[in-house]
């Protein structure tokens, strides 16, 4: 076979960016990872014809691919570090992302999230009473909240610190938050798992910590006011994962914390059924892809073997000072 050149690869982002609607497709999938399908409702076009699309952009090293199941889903790839593209990939990117999208491409990717959402919500409100020993089967809490407990412990905050954490479960993390700040924000977007934390509360007389039934963007009076961000076991259940960390990035203070504890990725279809999942696991080069592309700092990492063969990340980003 003969050597790729450098100007042979040149010519292969030349001919991938030449193109309207694949600089779209780059465009939607900075915080979006979609099969070809859901690409193909977004974009009004068939299968056949987006999946040409995608593999252009594949050749090119522009996007990248995770299959779960029997579905294959595209996400936009991190610029190669070091290398003589990087600059030029970047810079496209960059210029892509300002862009902004359509009305209409809009409209039908809040539809797909708000699918994923309701997807999610259904089954905790399902199973709501049961979840816990169903979550077992994967990690129990105390592995990873002392992982999340040790992190904090690491972290200076000031003494009218103001935390979030997103999708509090059963609020089997708040009484250690509530411990540790002055004020806390428990935001869920399931009515019935938000009582189930607001009655730990109570029993364990939190009188620090209020509660949010919604998403984290619908927070803006706490822009640049959060000191730190807890998410335990969240991203696998959130419709746009890569969408949440730059919206958790805009709450915090500059120098604030976003924690994180994760499955890493792993093929255990059960979990969706069993445990609600929308995603198995991502690979802490996702996360950190992700995190840098939001504008953290990716800071410290701690990995957990568990039960099973599912392994967790516990993880803290920070915004730059």
């Amino acid at each position: 076979m003969p050597e790729i050149t450098t100007t042979d690869q040149l010519a292969t982002f030349g001919k991938a960016f030449g193109d309207k609607l694949r600089l779209s497709v780059l465009r939607v999938l900075r915080t979006e990872s979609l099969g070809v399908l859901a690409l193909s409702e977004v974009f009004g076009m068939r299968q056949p014809a987006m999946s040409h699309h995608l593999k252009v952009l594949l050749q090119a090293g522009l996007v990248t691919t995770r299959k779960e199941g029997n579905t294959i889903f595209y996400r936009r790839a991190l610029p190669p570090a070091n290398s003589c593209h990087e600059g030029i990939i970047r810079a496209f990117f960059t210029a892509v992302d300002r862009t902004g999208l359509s009305e209409e491409l809009t409209k039908r990717l809040n539809s797909i999230q708000q699918q994923r959402a309701e997807q999610s919500r259904q089954f905790f409100v399902r199973n709501a009473d049961v979840l816990s020993k169903q979550q077992e089967l994967i990690a129990d809490h105390g592995l990873y909240a002392e992982g999340m407990t040790i992190l904090l412990g690491q972290t200076s905050f000031p003494a009218s610190a103001l935390a979030v954490e997103i999708g509090p479960g059963e609020g089997a993390f708040l009484k250690t938050l509530s411990q540790q700040f002055a004020r806390v924000y428990a935001v869920d977007n399931c009515q019935t798992m938000l009582r189930c934390s607001q009655q730990r509360a109570n029993d364990e007389k939190l009188d620090n910590v209020k509660f949010h039934l919604g998403e984290i963007h619908e927070l803006d009076n706490l822009n640049n006011q959060c000191d730190c961000i807890v998410a335990n076991m969240v991203l696998h259940h959130v419709p746009s994962p890569a969408a949440m960390i730059p919206r958790a990035l805009a709450l915090l203070k500059p120098g604030g914390s976003f924690l994180v504890s994760e499955l890493c990725r792993h093929d255990q279809e059960w979990t969706r059924s069993s445990c609600g999942d929308l995603w198995l696991g991502f690979s802490p080069e996702e996360l950190s892809q992700w995190a840098e592309q939001a504008g953290f700092i990716n800071c410290d990492a701690q990995y957990l073997a568990l039960r099973n063969g599912f392994q967790i990340q516990v993880r803290r980003f920070t915004r730059p000072a």
